[in-house]
């Protein structure tokens, strides 16, 4: 059974060479968002056999996944490992998750123990997807020392190295471009609940995530990056489709925005009013998107591939 590992660069050259390296004799697929550097460069001259088809504009993390996932189904794969520019896998990892997933066909989206940079702690980040209200027995068995099971199922992982089976991906399909980059996998992930497949993470298969850890910032009201987030937030939110209530849940919001601006003109806050619009009219912008969204997804199907 063939599993192909997708990895999706842009600007990859400080990392891209461990993390071909990390790959071992899987074949691999490069989808390059026209980086600006010299990572297609290194790439040819150092990985001849790596299969590389380079984008003529940066189409984001999920898209670009979509194009090295359809280059894969169309040669015959059986599953398809997405791995991060910036990650690196260890040891036998990717091994280890087939033959899981294999016997657990389940789990349509398995994932490795996300590690830091240097693999002395875990993935901060990671550590919150696997928390108590995740999985009540990941950290517990670890310091109980009880018997690991053979794999913990979570409601959500990112996506910096997840296996995918071909199963899971005729039903469920590719990354929706609702999203360009950020919030694509949330909603993937939404997307594979329902129609019924598990999300997992293997005990003892790792991969290093060679990424910087910054505190988190939090967006000055009003600014480009707080509407940014706040549409990447209506779109998880709303777009679920999980929740059979979102579209109305989407139309209460709306009217809710038009009462409360309507009230702060009356009392002459008209600043506030102005601020409160901009949201409103985000929100009825990307409304059609969520519709079609909510409509295609859940649909079985290889969309967006």
């Amino acid at each position: 059974m063939s599993t192909t590992i997708v990895i999706v660069t842009y600007n990859a050259l400080p990392w891209i060479d461990r993390c071909l390296k990390s790959t071992g004799d899987y074949p691999v697929v490069v989808v390059d968002n026209a980086s600006i550097d010299e990572t297609l460069a290194y790439i040819e001259s150092n990985y001849p056999k790596v299969i590389v088809l380079p984008q003529q504009n940066n189409l984001g993390f999920g898209q670009g996944n979509n194009v090295g996932i359809s280059y894969a189904l169309k040669n015959g794969t059986e599953q398809v490992f997405l791995l991060n520019q910036d990650a690196y896998l260890v040891d036998d990892c990717l091994s280890r998750l087939i033959t899981i997933q294999q016997s657990n066909p389940k789990y349509g989206v398995l994932s490795p123990i996300h590690l830091n940079g240097k693999g002395d702690l875990l993935d901060r980040n990671f550590s919150h997807y696997v928390r108590y209200d995740s999985n009540p027995y990941f950290y517990s068995d670890y310091v109980l020392d009880k018997t690991k099971q053979e794999v913990y199922e979570v409601p959500f992982v990112n996506a910096a190295g997840w296996l995918i089976s071909k199963n899971c991906l005729e039903n469920v399909g590719g990354f929706d471009p609702l999203y360009f980059h950020y919030g694509e996998d949330d909603h993937y992930c939404q997307r594979v609940h329902y129609h019924g497949f598990k999300i997992g993470v293997v005990p003892f298969t790792y991969l290093k995530h060679d990424r910087e850890q910054r505190d988190p910032v939090k967006a000055p009201k009003y600014s480009k990056a707080y509407f940014q987030k706040l549409e990447r937030s209506y779109k998880i939110k709303y777009a679920d489709i999980n929740n059979p209530d979102g579209l109305i849940e989407l139309e209460n919001e709306l009217k809710k925005l038009q009462k409360t601006i309507l009230k702060l003109k009356l009392k002459l806050r008209f600043s506030t009013a102005a601020q409160l619009k901009r949201q409103l009219h985000l929100l009825q912008t990307i409304k059609k998107d969520i519709e079609v969204s909510r409509e295609r997804n859940s649909k079985i199907g290889t969309h967006y591939l």
